[in-house]
């Protein structure tokens, strides 16, 4: 349970461009600790060593011995055991984000999570002892003390994962093998941080260069994607070591365990059932010519275009705003959005902005994209941002501020039951996203202007559902292929190819090099088959707000009760209140209707 390692969770769809900005806020980390030498980290760490060495000392081949009394000690010991090593590595994972090609914060992270992983290897035990013990003994514990079955949730989480559960001795010794599989996402990281690109004699970062990609002229849209292209097939190579060695640990690792696919430890860690997942990638693959299909053949005359290219998929519009958001502005946009659903949502979000929580701007060597990181239940989360002042900067800032309140809301459950799975972890955010935009759309001063945020709604809600299925289906296909051997640069193109084409659309073409692009995409080596929490998020957000505009009354009440619920109740029953459940088939194609009904109102425009 606690070998995790410094993951946070990417959003992909996060983009940037612009300058003058205003003051953009940076982390203030001292919540945590103060510096890699302050003395409280070093008494952590130290403290952390003698409670995991006691933790096994006291419990290991005991647990089918305690009452529920003595298990609610041990379960409380264990939960504070992770909230200090949690601590410890949100700091040194924070920091490393924040300058990712500074060698000695990359050390600063390696050391802190081998120290940490040589400290918790006595607790490897935990896990399996307590899938050894029978099912009526445990639901006896939880059934005689009220304050213990509160944790059952957690407990169940982790019985899952009873019939794929390894000899004490091979558990032991992945998880002393974690950090070698961690040197290889910190290569990735590492490697696209460090990439330069040259426009107009300029040299750019990854971000700053893939937000020229929605730029109003189509030559310097097409320049960035061609410079994209040319650095990632320089650097092919080793993108594709990168996923050849970890598609073939994982399938090393999912074959000694007995998985039946290499999706199933990502459900697990969901607790969605496969066939839930296989009906929304189904639904969503089902319409893609009813959505993106449709949608880009429609922005295709707008642009004036017979055939699109790839830098022409995020293009703005011809009569869209080329101006600037400032962060005052952005943060007043989605403030007011936040304060108009419900004031109680505002006042969590505020600090964020005021207490240094946030870090917003694009910097040399700090790591591209967005994420709201929870760090552990006694602090509070930390968002990053790399903002530059397009509109969808905007959204994305409302996104990961939806993350944060979520996990404000949950922090209250503690350590082992705030963890919301990720298909839950996405409802949040995208609610934000839905609340911003409607907001906006609201004050939309003529057709013109709403048009254009219709478009842009769409478009993100293209990148939320289509493409990160798309990606799904690109993984899958990845890991079922790297099974067969090694796989050639041109082997993992042409998977990648594969699905650009059935999710994108004829109106599409494809330069020479895009076939690189899923090089870039962190989601595919930090947390493998995570991209269809997005389309689950997705489509759970759109029924969420249908639900929400036939009655409101009562709505928020239900809401904030569903995100300060975290991971202690599975998503069957935090949506029956809303009488809603993903389990049925027909739950997606409602969520999907409300992206056809927004391009509905777009064509009817023409």
């Amino acid at each position: 349970m606690l070998n995790a390692p410094f993951r946070p969770l990417f959003d992909v769809n996060a983009s940037a461009g612009g300058r003058d900005l205003g003051d953009l806020p940076e982390w203030d980390l001292t919540d945590l600790y103060a510096a890699p030498d302050a003395p409280e980290l070093k008494r952590d760490l130290d403290w952390l060593e003698e409670a995991c060495a006691s933790f096994a000392t006291d419990y290991e081949n005991r647990l089918g011995d305690l009452d529920s009394a003595g298990f609610l000690d041990m379960v409380k010991r264990h939960e504070r055991i992770e909230t200090i090593a949690g601590r410890i590595m949100s700091f040194a994972g924070l920091r490393y984000y924040q300058l990712t090609t500074d060698a000695n914060r990359a050390k600063f992270l390696s050391d802190t999570q081998e120290k940490i992983t040589i400290y918790t290897t006595p607790l490897v035990f935990f896990s399996l002892e307590l899938n050894r013990l029978e099912d009526d003994f445990l639901d006896g514990l939880f059934a005689a003390d009220p304050e213990l079955g509160r944790y059952k949730p957690a407990f169940d989480r982790i019985r899952a994962m009873k019939p794929y559960q390894l000899s004490d001795e091979l558990e032991k010794f992945l998880h002393d093998m974690g950090v070698v599989g961690d040197a290889w996402m910190k290569l990735f990281d590492e490697t696209i941080a460090g990439l330069t690109f040259e426009i107009d004699g300029e040299e750019l970062g990854i971000e700053s260069t893939l937000t020229l990609l929605t730029e109003q002229e189509r030559d310097k849209r097409e320049a960035a994607a061609r410079e994209l292209a040319r650095v990632f097939g320089e650097n092919i190579k080793t993108f594709a070591r990168v996923h050849n060695t970890q598609a073939k640990e994982k399938e090393v690792m999912d074959r000694w365990r007995g998985m039946p696919s290499a999706q199933m430890g990502r459900h697990l860690s969901n607790d969605v059932e496969p066939e839930v997942v296989e009906a929304l990638r189904n639904a969503v693959v089902a319409a893609y010519p009813r959505l993106s299909h449709r949608y880009y053949a429609l922005k295709a005359r707008w642009l004036g275009l017979d055939t699109m290219q790839v830098w022409d998929r995020n293009a703005p519009l011809p009569m869209e705003s080329t101006r600037i958001v400032g962060w005052d502005e952005a943060r007043e946009t989605v403030m007011n959005a936040y304060n108009a659903f419900d004031p109680r949502m505002g006042e969590i979000a505020e600090p964020f902005f005021t207490k240094g929580w946030i870090d917003a701007a694009v910097k040399p060597g700090k790591a591209p994209g967005a994420f709201a990181h929870p760090t552990v239940t006694e602090v509070h989360p930390y968002v990053m941002l790399n903002y530059l002042g397009k509109p969808r900067d905007v959204m994305t800032l409302a996104h990961e501020l939806g993350h944060g309140v979520h996990q404000v809301l949950a922090a209250g459950q503690g350590e082992m039951l705030a963890s919301t799975p990720l298909t839950l972890a996405e409802t949040a955010s995208v609610f934000g996203e839905m609340l911003t935009f409607r907001r906006m759309l609201e004050g939309a001063k003529d057709k013109a202007e709403r048009k254009v945020m219709l478009a842009s709604k769409v478009e993100d809600m293209i990148n939320t559902v289509v493409r990160q299925i798309a990606f799904y289906d690109f993984e899958c296909k990845l890991h079922e292929a790297r099974r067969g051997g090694e796989l050639t640069p041109e082997d993992i193109n042409a998977l990648w190819m594969s699905v650009q084409a059935e999710s994108l659309g004829p109106v599409f073409d494809y330069m020479p090099g895009y076939e690189t692009f899923w090089a870039y995409i962190p989601h595919f080596v930090h947390s493998p088959f995570y991209v269809y929490a997005y389309a689950f998020g997705d489509g759970l957000v759109n029924a969420l707000y249908a639900v929400y505009e036939e009655n409101p009354e009562g709505f928020q009440d239900k809401y904030f009760d569903m995100l300060k619920a975290g991971g202690s109740k599975h998503h069957k029953a935090l949506l029956a209140p809303f009488g809603l459940d993903a389990t049925d088939p027909a739950f997606w194609d409602k969520g999907l209707s409300m992206i056809e009904g927004f391009i509905d109102e777009l064509e009817a425009m023409e």
